[in-house]
């Protein structure tokens, strides 16, 4: 019996530090959660946890680049008079309307007037220029001189907003796969300073485009597959150290009936920069005449082509169709002969005469190999009249 209750003691024992131990837990958890309660309240009633995240601005070399330019890209706005509005009366005078929006950039400010550079073809028609610059603001602009043959135009505005100026990079030193950046205007202002990345895709492409008066004029383009859309034209065409290396100028959106994609084209710096001082300086870019008309031998029907004796070696070249009498050309070369040098450089096509021909200036001679009746002669030609003096005919 003895040994019975104390086993009995021992239990009631254990049952009772078990007890004990439990309502002291119980207890101390609802004392802390209590504590806890408070110092929440004290902190202002949030229960919910709250975890920190990491905040990162990322910067890249494209946007090193785009910083260092894009204060200097505008917009280029456009103006042509209309009278043909349904409420205008009598005695309105004609109001100018948005003819177009372009983009350009802003490459020097020298004291009271800043210049910027854009294409002709965005100027084309137009009685008023108006330039949205980077921070929003709109201010008059005043064409000082246009070039239709390389499609670049320079404006003058007030200097008193521009903050930046671009600088151009030496584009004959381009590679093809290197960064290129296109920043303009797409679709107009509402997408101004709009950004878009690729590569230069071939650093001499011949681009034939049609002036305002319908004739046809074949350049030598960059081609790059960074994203063209109309509005881009007149805007820079960058590296990845932000140098402008191009202006934008057009893209080919079609071929026939397929659809083509991220091939745009630009004008190389170099020859942006010798065309902008010309314009600076006389308001137009003065270039030497041969005075001929004329056609690439390739596009002749083969009936044409035998009719012209050609050694079977000869591919390509010019046929002149006609000389323009008093101008370089009357007295060196005549119809039907084809031209196959200049200065002992192949030309195969016109775009490749009138780059080698354009290369000089008033005064220059130049040497012109050419066939005629099937025997290949050359000739000397002085470059006395300049393309102002050619015939409308």
């Amino acid at each position: 019996m003895k040994d019975s209750s104390n086993i009995s003691k021992k239990v009631l024992l254990f049952l009772a530090v078990l007890i004990v131990g439990f309502i002291g837990g119980s207890l101390g958890n609802y004392v802390t959660s209590l504590i806890n309660t408070q110092l929440s309240s004290a902190a202002g009633g949030s229960h919910s946890s709250t975890t920190v995240k990491t905040s990162y601005k990322n910067s890249t070399d494209t946007s090193e680049a785009v910083k260092k330019i894009q204060n200097a890209v505008v917009s280029v706005i456009t103006y042509a008079d209309s009278s043909s509005g349904i409420l205008n009366s009598e005695d309105d005078s004609n109001e100018s309307q948005i003819a177009s929006e372009g983009s350009g950039v802003i490459y020097k400010k020298e004291g009271k007037n800043a210049y910027l550079v854009t294409n002709t073809h965005v100027l084309s028609g137009s009685t008023n220029v108006d330039i949205l610059l980077a921070d929003g603001s709109k201010v008059p602009g005043e064409v000082v001189g246009s070039d239709v043959y390389s499609d670049i135009s320079v404006v003058k505005i007030s200097s008193d907003k521009v903050t930046d100026v671009a600088e151009f990079g030496d584009s004959s030193s381009l590679t093809v796969g290197e960064a290129a950046i296109a920043i303009g205007s797409p679709l107009g202002t509402e997408y101004a300073n709009s950004v878009t990345q690729g590569i230069i895709s071939s650093l001499g492409r011949n681009v034939t485009l049609q002036s305002e008066n319908g004739e046809n004029i074949s350049t030598t383009a960059l081609q790059t597959d960074a994203a063209i859309n109309p509005g881009n034209s007149g805007g820079p065409l960058i590296n990845i150290q932000g140098q402008v290396i191009g202006i934008t100028s057009s893209k080919i959106s079609t071929n026939g009936q397929t659809s083509v994609e991220g091939m745009g084209f630009a004008i190389p710096s170099n020859d942006v920069v010798n065309i902008i001082n010309q314009l600076e300086k006389d308001g137009r870019v003065t270039r030497p005449a041969l005075g001929i008309q004329m056609m690439d031998l390739a596009n002749l029907t083969t009936a044409d082509l035998s009719k012209l004796n050609l050694p079977d070696k000869v591919k390509a070249g010019i046929l002149v169709r006609s000389v323009q009498q008093g101008m370089p050309a009357d007295g060196k070369l005549q119809k039907n002969d084809v031209i196959t040098k200049v200065d002992d450089t192949d030309v195969e096509s016109t775009s490749d005469l009138q780059s080698a021909l354009y290369k000089h200036t008033i005064g220059d001679e130049i040497k012109v190999s050419y066939y005629r009746n099937g025997k290949e002669e050359t000739t000397t030609i002085k470059l006395t009249k300049s393309t102002q003096e050619l015939s409308s005919n």
